[in-house]
């Protein structure tokens, strides 16, 4: 396998560059990261339909990952169930040294394989679910060790890599592989990788959860009544949706009814003007 994130970057002394020059430079290799996501949108896809495919029939789906990759995948995960309303456990993260840790930032622990196969058990993974291992370098071995017993227990994965023909991509039944080239600082796969893993996940939950039915039109109808913009939001929506003119009014259905889907149709259902 080729550790293209691992060759060396193509700047120089960068401990000489000015602030202006550092932040083009980084901002240019940015710029890479779109473009070459565009070139995956196939993989992509079908990771998605599968993904999509196992929450449809009730199954569930695991984010694997260890480091940054892993943790950033847990920030996706803590945003759905307010954002659009889904039930907790539905989309779930399996962190090397555990999710309880993540501000320990326990780098170390991507070497645990047992750790992977302990908490894929403990969360009772079976072949109606789907994981996704998160692997910059390709050849982690947490998450090698969660596709490996994917593959024996015959439980649907898939990968998102960002070095070619890799371990984890090879074990994948739906790999999508991410090639960025060297990171402006070597080896610092927290800068374009991580950008681009942050835009797949953005992808993967928002397009999901799209095609579940929790998106009507453009708006989060079914988003969590969590503070005071979101029930703003909400309530603005809702007069929108329906004509209903009077705010207070349809706020008040609003906390009635929960969510804004919930309060539309009873507006609807009750004929209230």
């Amino acid at each position: 396998m080729e550790k293209i994130t691992e060759q060396p970057s193509i700047y120089r002394h960068l401990e000489k560059m000015s602030v202006d020059e550092l932040i083009k430079n980084i901002n240019n290799e940015n710029k890479k990261v779109a473009l070459v996501i565009k070139e995956a949108l196939p993989e992509i896809s079908r990771l998605i339909s599968a993904i999509e495919d196992v929450l449809e029939k009730g199954g569930r789906m695991f984010y694997m990952g260890a480091g940054n990759d892993g943790r950033l995948s847990v920030l996706d995960k803590v945003e759905l169930p307010n954002t659009y309303g889904i039930e907790k456990g539905i989309i779930n993260c399996i962190l090397a040294g555990g999710e309880e840790r993540l501000l320990e930032v326990l780098e170390e622990k991507e070497d645990d394989e047992e750790d992977a196969v302990r908490q894929m058990q403990a969360y009772n993974v079976s072949h109606k679910d789907i994981v996704v291992g998160i692997s910059s370098a390709g050849d982690t071995p947490f998450v090698l060790a969660g596709l490996r017993k994917c593959r024996e227990e015959g439980i649907p994965c898939g990968c998102i890599v960002n070095n070619p023909g890799s371990p984890v991509a090879a074990l994948a039944d739906y790999p999508v592989e991410v090639i960025l080239g060297p990171e402006l600082v070597t080896g610092n796969t927290s800068l374009k990788c991580g950008t681009a893993q942050k835009m797949l996940f953005d992808m993967i939950s928002t397009t999901v959860l799209i095609r579940l039915g929790k998106v009507e039109d453009n708006r989060m109808v079914n988003v969590r009544l969590i503070n005071d913009k979101v029930v703003d939001r909400s309530v603005k929506m809702i007069m929108l949706l329906s004509d209903l003119k009077d705010y207070e009014q349809a706020k008040d259905i609003l906390y009635q009814c929960g969510d804004v889907k919930k309060s539309v149709d009873y507006i609807a259902q009750n004929n209230i003007h």
